[in-house]
């Protein structure tokens, strides 16, 4: 697979299984490799790391970023940061949740200030609610922002998990992803990608129907 000749977002649909609280779930994950055709970030190694390594090709990874530490969002993070000698990054505030995956193992620094990455301007929204330190990546120059499990089309990610708050992440979506232009792409975590105008309209509803 040959990288793109231009900067943007490669997506990679990685499926394998997301465990917590003593259940365990299969999913499908979106990988994306947001750059150039010189150098990506990786965002949430999910499940294969070969498949996500193919899609990067040649390219240098500038860094692994994970919107949160779900054992389904960074299960290869190590082993692509090994791979192409790239540092995870993640919010401090999922340490509870790496540890549970990878307690021998730290990450290399923090999801903060803008990330530059072939020419694009990246910019971490830490969203809580979800997990305790979920981080969208919006990116202007592309008009998208990548929301992890925080945003998905037809609303919120689960809060009915450890770690995780209703409330925390309404307010999160209210005050952080809903004012960005509602013509943002916003591509998610698991399923298909959808607009911040499209979604925003439907706030009142999810709180309505609680979680």
């Amino acid at each position: 697979m040959t990288g793109p000749t231009h900067t943007g977002i490669d997506q990679v649909v990685t499926s394998g299984t997301f465990s917590l609280d003593g259940g365990t779930w299969d999913v499908d994950n979106n990988v994306w490799i947001v750059g150039d055709d010189t150098e990506v970030i990786i965002v949430d190694a999910a499940h294969d790391a070969d498949a996500i390594a193919a899609a990067v090709g040649d390219r240098r990874v500038k860094a692994i970023v994970c919107t949160h530490a779900h054992d389904d969002h960074v299960n290869q993070a190590p082993a692509l940061a090994d791979r192409f000698s790239a540092p995870i990054l993640l919010d401090p505030a999922e340490a509870p949740l790496w540890e549970m995956t990878w307690p021998d193992r730290k990450p290399d620094g923090r999801v903060e200030g803008t990330l530059t990455v072939g020419g694009l301007d990246i910019r971490p929204l830490v969203t809580p609610g979800h997990s305790p330190g979920s981080t969208c990546l919006y990116i202007p120059e592309l008009g998208t922002v990548l929301t992890g499990d925080t945003l998905f089309a037809g609303g919120p990610g689960a809060t009915g998990r450890s770690y995780s708050s209703f409330d925390t992440i309404i307010d999160s979506i209210r005050t952080t992803l809903l004012p960005l232009p509602g013509d943002t792409t916003v591509r998610t975590g698991h399923g298909d990608a959808t607009t911040i105008g499209t979604e925003a309209p439907h706030l009142e509803e999810w709180i309505a129907r609680g979680h």
